[in-house]
């Protein structure tokens, strides 16, 4: 059958031009050349990072210059009310005994009260003159260095569905959590420690325990590695039995095997990277003793923090914590996440003020105030906040009325604070607005997704194009929102 142009379509004619189909080539010679320049300076849409399986936490470029190159999270697990820190509401003192008029009669966990002034008292600090509670005096010495987002909103007002949104950008179990995606983009500059450590609290793990520092679908590596200043890494000294030659020996010969191994099966992404991270493994035999030595710390510094505070042996264990923490910096470790608060116990073991909030956070405060500033001040005073991100979080704040019948806050995921100090941040301003009571915020903004696109962003990482694909999905820590907080960048 003969072909004539007359029975083609308009398209199918086109085609068979040669001037269009040379205009059409020219134009997709173009667009590779395009590609490329945009690829060589990092700006095409969605480039993943390119990882070594040998050696994935080699560092790699971001995508941008980076402000900051290490983050230390300190996360207060139980939402932390922010009428009792760092949002001061004079009409909620006026107000205080008072119905709201138009409230829910019904909040999260029952019948709402009356509202009630905050427990504690609160007054202006350093130069700027921002109002803080008197329940955390050392923190609120550091007020003129922190960046406050007063603004900010979650998605959820349950504890562990709420740590999984702040921590991963997800109310469910299985995303990445931002250490992993960091770890993932970045990898670390030091190759004898993981790029990501979580430290527990000395009482217990939070409410969404390990989600908060999981992998997700991002590969297993990536994830955090638990340890604190009492219990180093699970499983790494071998057992008493075995000599320090016999150890190496094995180790030698298993080195062996597994090379000869890849030899034989080259390209084997998963094997190798199970054989780095044994030989990660058999590196932290020797550097997680010496980090978690803090015999070597000077009694000034173990004072600074409260580390010897017989009174207190809790409050001496999370200065512990935060000690370990400054050292994994200092030895190059990206992200290192320090958790204050367990899982939910009515409050007692975390920030969760229901029933008896002033008795509860009388207790909590002095855990968290000295030893948390002694880490920002004993970062900035070895130079390393320079290039530290320090981020102090909570998964949703606290409702302006007491609950019926008791002497606490219910649950709150439409206004409260979170903050940021060090690398790249605008030190010395409040951002964001909650209405005069702190129920809701009214002004500039912010669901929790514009906060980690604000700490992806100063570690030189664009969040929409940090993506990872799972199940045809490019996936990304802020989902398909998210917008940086400029307004609280240096």
């Amino acid at each position: 059958m003969s072909l004539n142009a007359e029975h083609l379509s308009p398209a199918g004619r086109q085609l068979l031009d040669r001037r269009n189909f040379l205009t059409q080539s020219a134009t997709v010679m173009g667009s590779f050349a395009l590609s490329h320049l945009l690829g060589a300076d990092r700006l095409l849409a969605n480039p993943s990072p390119v990882i070594d399986p040998g050696r994935p936490f080699a560092p790699r470029p971001g995508h941008y210059p980076a402000r900051a190159q290490n983050v230390v999270m300190i996360f207060c697990a139980g939402a932390v009310s922010q009428l009792e820190t760092w949002d001061y509401k004079p009409e909620l003192i006026r107000m205080d005994g008072k119905p709201l008029v138009g409230g829910p009669a019904v909040t999260f966990q029952g019948p709402a009260g009356n509202l009630a002034r905050p427990q504690y008292e609160f007054r202006p600090r350093g130069q700027t003159g921002k109002w803080v509670s008197d329940l955390i005096p050392h923190l609120a010495e550091l007020t003129d260095d922190i960046a406050f987002v007063q603004s900010l909103t979650s998605k959820s007002n349950t504890h562990g569905p709420a740590e999984n949104f702040l921590s991963s950008g997800s109310i469910l179990d299985g995303f990445p959590s931002i250490g992993a995606w960091m770890g993932y983009a970045l990898g670390s500059e030091n190759q004898d420690l993981p790029a990501y450590v979580a430290i527990p609290d000395p009482r217990g793990v939070p409410q969404a325990g390990s989600n908060n520092w999981g992998s997700g679908f991002l590969p297993a590596v990536f994830q955090g590695t638990p340890m604190s200043a009492k219990e180093p890494v699970r499983h790494l000294t071998p057992p008493a039995e075995v000599t320090p030659a016999a150890d190496q020996s094995v180790k030698s010969m298993l080195q062996r095997i597994n090379a000869r191994h890849l030899e034989l099966n080259p390209g084997d992404g998963k094997l190798a990277a199970r054989i780095a991270s044994y030989e990660l493994a058999a590196r932290m035999q020797l550097s997680v003793p010496e980090i978690n030595d803090l015999r070597t710390e000077p009694a000034h510094v173990m004072d600074l923090y409260g580390a010897n505070d017989a009174r207190n042996p809790t409050k001496a264990a999370f200065a512990r914590n935060c000690i370990l923490a400054r050292r994994l910096i200092e030895r190059g470790v990206r992200f290192v996440q320090v958790f204050n608060g367990a899982y939910a116990s009515g409050g007692e073991l975390n920030w969760d003020g229901h029933n008896k909030l002033k008795d509860q956070y009388d207790k909590h405060a002095q855990i968290l105030d000295q030893p948390a500033a002694a880490l920002i001040r004993d970062l900035k005073q070895r130079g390393l906040l320079e290039n530290t991100l320090v981020v102090w979080c909570t998964e949703f704040g606290r409702m302006p009325m007491f609950q019926k019948g008791a002497q606490g806050r219910d649950h709150n995921p439409d206004g409260f604070t979170c903050w940021l100090t060090g690398a790249g941040v605008r030190p010395g301003i409040s951002h964001g607005i909650t209405d005069d009571l702190g129920r809701r915020a009214v002004a500039d903004i912010h669901p929790l997704y514009d906060f980690n696109a604000t700490i992806l962003h100063l570690l030189g990482l664009n969040h929409e194009r940090l993506t990872f694909e799972h199940n045809g999905v490019q996936r990304r820590l802020t989902n398909v929102e998210g917008h940086i907080i400029r307004e609280i960048l240096a």
